[in-house]
């Protein structure tokens, strides 16, 4: 696996390192040794897929509150998706700033998504499929969010004709300073 650093700190795109011939490419997309290698969390609790009916279709922005904190390695198995991960640790040298990458089916890359840091995504393509790996169960309780237009992060989503978002991620607040307590801050 090729490991490269996102912009936020924790943050990692993991690319497959192909090995090739006439039939196809075979490629490892995890490893234990390999994540605790660059400092990630190997645990796997849960495995979660997401399909999408439509292009533009945005979930997020979401994480889960301590102690269920959760780090997620997110691949796109069909369609595309702009994947998008906000820092919210207040002590982190990139606190409220974002990164994204596409990820696509053709590209098979995944995105490491490190607990503290709230995960979201559009789709790009009809017919998309996400699959996660968790390191923690879900906990509804735990569950929170900040929207996915919340201008204290200035997220760049692509343009859309037209964006389906469920009414949970609509209702969710706009970060201000003291929001994030379940965070420690």
């Amino acid at each position: 696996m090729i490991f490269k650093a996102a912009p936020l700190a924790g943050v990692w795109v993991i690319e497959p390192e192909r090995l090739g011939d006439e039939r196809g490419f075979f490629a490892r997309t995890w490893c234990r040794k390999e994540f605790e290698a660059h400092g990630l969390n190997p645990d796997v609790a849960q495995c979660n897929v997401s399909w999408n009916a439509r292009r533009g279709s945005v979930r997020g922005l979401h994480y889960q509150a301590e102690p269920h904190a959760e780090a997620k390695l997110v691949r796109c198995t069909r369609g595309a998706i702009w994947d998008v991960a906000v820092d919210l640790r207040p002590g982190s040298p990139t606190f409220k700033r974002w990164t994204a990458v596409e990820l696509t089916a053709e590209n098979h890359h995944a995105l490491y998504v490190p607990d503290g840091c709230a995960h979201g995504f559009q789709t790009l393509a009809d017919d998309t499929e996400i699959h996660y790996q968790m390191t923690a169960p879900y906990v509804a309780e735990a569950a929170r969010g900040v929207r996915w237009d919340d201008p204290a992060f200035g997220i760049e989503w692509p343009p859309a004709e037209r964006r389906t978002i469920g009414e949970r991620d609509l209702a969710w607040p706009d970060y201000r300073p003291g929001s994030l307590r379940s965070l420690g801050a």
